[in-house]
């Protein structure tokens, strides 16, 4: 059971290994893109390039869903970044319910742990399977794995980390099943006190603070890209427009004030935080293409003086 990119890795993995993937559910399709033409979910297209049986209920209660997913007679449910899952669904098979979620837990409980575990300035995080119950993200942790976290990593780059990881996790974790070796431990005995919660970010999370000191600042920066991305307000005379920021490194300059905006020799901009300043290298002006910093200052030639709301 899945919908990204992020669980196409692990259906192929079950599906190339001894195990029989005997049913996909995915997300029904939804309409994308500028035409709002219907689209399958990353998950689907792997399903049907694999030749799987494909399901993709709107509602998990639904009986004839619940009628056909009973029909697969499936001993294991595997949950790969899908949506919260009925207590009539994830009780259904015989060996029960796995999930494999982006974190150590039980840290990270929630929907949006990578960008948290780079958010919070993490230097590691990592990937776990756990039996599901009925509270969400709470279940017997079965296996987990550690990945470092570099200082360049963004979203983008840490999510595919991660991902592969996930995938051989959770074929190691079937196997254990199937061998009956999978003793799950309760995440109570894995708490050390410093857990901290992933919850889904919302737009409002992505506005950056510029009185913050530079690493924050950048941790934002990265935790959020590309997606849903950094921001900041673009004040001009002809009215304020957003500036999402996509990556950005610490400036060798002197301090100046916190927002303040330089522009340094041709295509370096620069701007100002609780501490050093940072300099940008990667923006997406509202209503414009994503585009390096140069390419941005270009076109903001003759445009009439602009600063940033700090």
């Amino acid at each position: 059971m899945g919908t990204p990119d992020f669980a196409t890795p692990s259906l192929e993995a079950l599906h190339n290994s001894k195990h029989e993937v005997v049913g996909v559910i995915t997300a029904p399709d939804r309409p994308a893109g500028r035409g709002r033409q219907e689209r399958p979910s990353a998950v689907k297209v792997k399903a049907t390039e694999l030749g799987l049986n494909i399901l993709q209920p709107d509602k998990l209660k639904n009986p004839e869903f619940i009628s056909e997913l009973e029909a697969l007679n499936a001993d294991l449910f595997v949950v790969v970044a899908f949506r919260m899952l009925p207590e009539i669904v994830w009780s259904m098979p015989t060996e029960g319910c796995i999930n494999l979620h982006a974190s150590l837990l039980p840290d990270l409980r929630g929907a949006a742990p990578i960008n948290w575990a780079i958010l919070y300035g993490y230097k590691k995080t990592g990937i776990s399977t756990f039996f599901i119950e009925k509270e969400i993200d709470t279940g017997h942790v079965i296996n987990r794995k550690e990945v470092l976290i570099a200082a360049n990593d963004n979203v983008g780059t840490l999510h595919d980390e991660l991902m592969a990881a996930g995938s051989e996790l959770l074929l190691e974790t079937v196997d254990n099943i199937a061998n009956g070796e999978a003793n799950g431990v309760p995440q109570n005995e894995l708490a050390t006190g410093n857990e901290r919660p992933a919850p889904k970010l919302f737009k409002p999370d992505g506005e950056l603070d510029w009185n913050l000191p530079a690493e924050k600042v950048l941790n934002k920066i990265r935790g959020l890209s590309p997606y849903p991305a950094a921001w900041t307000t673009m004040v001009k005379d002809d009215g304020n427009k957003t500036l999402k920021i996509f990556s950005a490194t610490k400036s060798g300059e002197q301090e100046f004030a916190a927002g303040e905006v330089r522009i340094v020799g041709i295509g370096k901009l620069l701007i100002g935080t609780g501490s050093v300043p940072i300099d940008i290298l990667e923006v997406q002006l509202e209503g414009k293409r994503r585009m390096d910093t140069g390419q941005f200052l270009m076109g903001m030639q003759n445009k009439g003086k602009w600063r940033i709301s700090k």
